[in-house]
């Protein structure tokens, strides 16, 4: 059953085009989360089901350990897709159809990659055989990847085989993990109409780290000696594989198509521009409440860490944050510590009575949450259930002195607590204070001496004196529930803060600051990323709307860092009604990005996908 309803898809689609046609869209990461292509495929989801309805299915491995949580298997198998799943498990294939359990339920095929395991040697001999892909690693994520890929080459030869099968075929490939069954699906000349779209180029990732000038020298590498330079030569070889055999090319921003040409050697056929589902940030008129909600739990984290050395006015104190892998030239995090230093000395040059707390949200190898860091939640957790103790023997005691005052006067508040909870609360006090600095990090890394957030942060000299307006917490793991720390989701923390700072190099898209604002929080991105260059070239005014594009495109780090710093500056001397009216008008400004707007990207490219293979 087709989903019914209007929409801007009808006026690209020929009538029966969709009616007529299997969309399976394959990828790594479907019921799979290993990156930022799942929040792709899973916020898309529901949009696509509302335009599809049962001819949509995904594809995606059977590794993930706890799938069982996220799968709900079915039993009919009456449709095709259901047939060709029956005709694989009838020869032995491990092959699972059921329901993806989020927003939407779409259907799913999971492949099990071990089915294929005892062939693997065979598989790679004829990749190289027929497609020159070099396959000499032995990492065992590339097995399971070209395992898999065999396995989506077999399922859609079946599904190409069903018997009265009345359909148009459409396989959707994400990145080169998808894309490894792409060449031989298209040497067996299969009927089906492929798209193949990268995220982001592995090579071109693999560049930009290394190279400060990747830019510049775009159009001067050599994609083969790149390739075996950082020993990624199969990974390569199948994207660009994939990007010559699809019958159409996508990629996901412009940033990222001029990347292609020189990398992969092909201009894209369309941008598919990244969206987010924004049902599930909509908040309707809370988000302003949720803001103060979470901005006080975040409150109480920055009391426990700083609190028991020094104090400042958490009323007058803002809170900034970035996030994503730890890619550190990449992401800009370099970038956003030479701009914290400089805002620091510039709130003290201009005397601005306002404290920035910086987070630094990433994923790094450590061996356990800093001892010191733990305690100290531990005592101010005692002293909150101390002060919440004198709090019910006073309200007690105070009800009952007032009703029974003969002269209406107010009661000594001090002698309606006992001396055991007075004295237990100056104990407490006194052991929670220590004379030692505030903690940059709040982990014990495995290599302190050689994290680059650290060593920069040294460098600058930001390491949490008392007079200083710029505080530093670097969090080396993700935010999550049941992190003794924050025990907050990672979008409640985002809520709560005041800013998100991504002033990245090398970023295709960029999920985070799409969603600050989702969120109705500003944020900072720059025009290297995907988001931030069709921010510029689709919105008037980005910084009207909380979205601040620093220019990194042919500028030095220096001009990027000050750029950063100004923006900083002009954010922290705003007064609370300009920020909660720029939160308002972020939060307006989202539904430009909702995948109800942004699919339509997607509706041409699958059109021309039919247009170039079956007609």
């Amino acid at each position: 059953m087709v989903a019914n309803g209007s929409g801007a898809w009808r006026e690209i689609f020929d009538d029966g085009d969709i009616e007529q046609t299997h969309l399976l869209e394959v990828a790594w990461e479907a019921c799979n989360q290993v990156g930022g292509i799942y929040t792709v495929i899973r916020s898309k989801a529901e949009t696509m089901l509302r335009k599809w309805g049962d001819n949509y299915c995904l594809i995606g491995p059977y590794i993930h350990e706890k799938v069982d949580a996220i799968f709900e298997p079915s039993n009919d198998l009456s449709s095709p897709i259901g047939q060709a799943v029956q005709s694989m498990q009838e020869k032995g294939l491990n092959v699972y159809y059921g329901t993806w359990l989020i927003t939407g339920r779409p259907q799913v095929v999971l492949l099990d990659p071990n089915s294929v395991r005892n062939s693997l040697a065979e598989i790679k001999y004829l990749l190289w055989e027929h497609h020159n892909i070099n396959i000499k690693s032995t990492d065992p994520l590339i097995d399971d990847v070209i395992a898999w890929g065999e396995m989506v080459k077999l399922f859609f030869t079946e599904l190409s085989n069903v018997k009265n099968r009345n359909k148009n075929i459409i396989g959707h490939f994400h990145e080169w993990m998808a894309a490894t069954s792409l060449p031989e699906m298209r040497r067996l000349n299969l009927p089906i109409s492929t798209i193949f779209t990268t995220h982001a180029t592995i090579l071109g990732r693999y560049l930009a780290m290394n190279d400060p000038n990747f830019y510049d020298h775009l159009h001067s590498y050599n994609w083969e000696t790149e390739a075996k330079h950082f020993n990624i030569e199969t990974q390569a070889g199948f994207e660009r594989c994939a990007a010559h055999g699809c019958h159409v090319f996508t990629t996901v921003s412009d940033v990222t198509a001029r990347e292609c040409v020189s990398l992969l050697g092909r201009q894209p056929d369309a941008i598919l521009p990244n969206g987010i589902n924004i049902d599930r940030f909509a908040a309707l008129h809370e988000f302003q409440n949720l803001h103060k909600e979470y901005k006080d739990r975040v409150h109480n984290f920055v009391t426990g860490h700083f609190f028991q050395n020094y104090t400042f006015d958490l009323n007058k104190t803002l809170y900034f944050f970035t996030s994503g892998r730890f890619e550190y030239y990449n992401k800009g995090f370099d970038v956003t510590i030479e701009a914290l230093a400089r805002l620091n000395y510039l709130l003290k040059e201009h005397e601005i009575d306002k404290t920035v707390v910086m987070f630094f949200i990433t994923k790094q190898p450590y061996t356990s949450i800093n001892a010191d860091v733990l305690q100290s939640r531990a005592v101010m957790h005692e002293i909150e259930t101390t002060c919440q103790a004198i709090q019910r023997q006073i309200g007690e005691r105070l009800f009952c002195a007032s009703a029974s005052s003969p002269d209406g006067k107010m009661p000594n508040l001090n002698e309606l607590v006992d001396d055991y909870w007075r004295l237990r609360l100056r104990r407490t006090i006194q052991t929670w204070k220590t004379p030692l600095m505030p903690p940059v990090v709040t982990h014990d890394l495995v290599e302190d001496g050689k994290d680059q957030i650290l060593n920069y942060v040294r460098k600058a000299n930001l390491l949490n004196y008392k007079e200083d307006k710029v505080k530093i917490v670097y969090h080396p793991d993700f935010i999550s529930p049941t992190s003794p720390l924050f025990g907050m989701e990672y979008g409640d923390f985002v809520r709560g803060c005041h800013l998100g700072v991504f002033p990245s190099y090398y970023e295709p898209w960029g999920y985070t600051p799409l969603e600050c604002m989702a969120s109705g929080v500003p944020s900072v991105t720059s025009d290297l990323s995907g988001f931030g260059d069709y921010a510029l070239k689709n919105m008037s005014d980005t910084e009207k709307y909380g979205v601040a594009v620093i220019r990194r495109n042919q500028r030095s780090f220096n001009d990027a860092a000050e750029q950063l710093a100004q923006h900083m500056l002009k954010f922290a001397k705003q007064t609370n009604r300009a920020r909660i009216s720029k939160r308002n008008r972020v939060e307006n400004a989202s539904v430009k990005f909702d995948w109800k707007t942004l699919s339509i990207h997607y509706d041409k490219a699958h059109k021309m996908a039919l247009d170039r293979a079956f007609n």
